[in-house]
């Protein structure tokens, strides 16, 4: 190609977006949603809960030192890690549950990225102004004392609410208090003030400057979203045909146009900066503030509303025609919600069933392989296993092992007289056990016998078991 034509650039420089202020039903909406997912991630880590006295008393703690979840009266061990997992597949159905009813409905209400977005543009809209206010001093090309006050003070506000962020997520790990006076004082580990260093960054920078690109170039949901919708999806669009032929003045019958002004209120409202009247785009998050603008300009130049609004695709023959679109709750349950919600609802009942049936105690035993068996001066033979006794209650508890399999066998614990041992609260006790066959007990035909290890809780009466085996007796 020559030079007089060179090549396009492929890639186009983002053009900053100032939303403008806007008020309406689904603008109140998203401020509840943003108060109470704010003061739920902010506020969690303070809320304390009595286990005992051996025990963390905060509410919701990941403990990683000790390897424990603890979810107010719930405590989640290693291995029962399948609790995690049916979470986050019920989070994913969910996720799957309200796309498909009205679209992008997360994305616009409730993903972190759009509410501490939404709390950015509140402290910048309140520090420099609103959108024309802010538009000008993005155009003003001097850096005066005044835009440097603005640019500054909105900037050390961000960097506040980043640093209120990072702490909040460290507190998750930690008891609240102490790791708050430790982050103040400078005795907190380096881990701390390195998470909160590296969340402070990223959300001054996510919620401050890359704003709705991350929602369209880093977030993958966009592309997924189309495999999750339909025709009968509620999402957000424009009613063309009531409001074209758009434009200005005033609406005759020999004017021929439709509702639609063309006052842009719907685009300067829009916090990713697209015109909702060029059709469902891979950029809107269905924020639905492009309804609340239009609905208030219809309503002062005496039109009816709903010219922009949640609908389906489904029902854009009735509208055209004048007849009356299916009822909101003929489009929300139809087959696919209806599979995605009874998905969601089996994984949550089984994850309840197993967190009531589950045992207050419980061991593991690891038989130990070198030598799989030894024989004493005595001719009788033992075999050693490792076993991990698990108790679950908040404080001590006594236990009793006992050997099931062949009368003749016995148990004896490594470093106990007999057969008991006691396991603190809330721990996970590993101990050496001995099973031993006398000599002179019925031998038998194979190389190993199989066994049961009971544990019996002494105080509350609870027992529990694993199977294992026993080798040697066949020699």
């Amino acid at each position: 190609m020559s030079d007089s034509n060179p090549a396009p650039s492929l890639y186009a420089p983002r053009e900053p977006i100032f939303p403008r202020r806007v008020s309406g039903k689904f603008r109140n909406l998203k401020w509840v949603i943003m108060a109470v997912t704010l003061g739920i991630y902010y506020l969690t880590p303070w809320i304390r809960w009595d286990r005992g006295p051996s025990l963390p008393d905060q509410a919701v703690l990941l403990d990683m030192a000790n390897r424990r979840f603890y979810f107010f009266w719930i405590e989640i061990w290693p291995h029962e890690f399948y609790f995690v997992a049916g979470l986050l597949i019920m989070a994913g159905l969910g996720l799957f549950l309200f796309t498909s009813a009205l679209g992008r409905v997360w994305c616009g209400y409730a993903c972190p990225q759009t509410v501490w977005t939404d709390l950015f543009i509140l402290v910048e809209r309140w520090i420099e102004g609103d959108r024309n206010a802010r538009l000008r001093l993005h155009r003003q090309k001097k850096l005066d004392f005044r835009k440097a006050r603005l640019r500054l003070t909105k900037w050390a506000v961000w960097l506040l609410i980043g640093l209120a962020t990072g702490g909040a997520w460290v507190f998750y790990f930690a008891d609240a208090p102490t790791l708050a006076r430790d982050l103040v004082t400078g005795n907190a580990h380096p881990i701390a003030y390195t998470t909160m260093l590296l969340l402070t960054g990223t959300t001054f920078f996510f919620g401050g400057f890359a704003r709705e690109q991350i929602c369209i170039y880093a977030c993958p949901w966009p592309r997924i979203q189309a495999a999750m919708m339909d025709e009968d999806t509620l999402v957000v669009g424009y009613r063309e045909w009531r409001g074209e032929p758009r434009g200005k003045g005033k609406r005759t019958p020999d004017s021929q146009l439709g509702d639609c002004i063309d006052c842009m209120a719907c685009v300067n409202v829009c916090p990713v900066g697209i015109d909702i009247r060029d059709g469902q785009q891979l950029e809107c998050i269905t924020c639905a503030l492009c309804i609340d603008a239009c609905d208030d300009m219809m309503a002062k130049i005496g039109k009816p509303r709903g010219l922009i609004d949640y609908m389906a695709l489904s029902d854009e023959e009735n509208e055209r025609a004048g007849r009356p679109p299916k009822s909101v709750w003929k489009h929300i349950l139809r087959p696919r919600t209806i599979l995605y919600t009874s998905l969601w609802s089996l994984v949550g009942l089984g994850l309840l069933f197993a967190l009531f049936i589950r045992p207050d105690i419980d061991l593991t035993v690891a038989p130990v392989r070198n030598p799989t068996y030894v024989t004493l001066s005595d001719g009788s033979i033992r075999n050693t296993y490792d076993v991990r006794l698990r108790n679950k209650h908040g404080e001590e508890r006594p236990f009793q092992l006992s050997v099931k399999g062949d009368p003749s066998m016995r148990i004896q614990i490594e470093g106990s007289p007999d057969d008991k041992v006691t396991v603190p609260a809330d721990t996970a006790h590993l101990t050496r056990v001995y099973i031993e066959a006398p000599k002179g007990a019925p031998p038998s035909s194979a190389a190993s016998t199989p066994v049961r290890i009971w544990v019996e809780d002494l105080k509350s009466g609870e027992r529990a078991y694993k199977d294992t085996t026993f080798n040697g007796r066949g020699n």
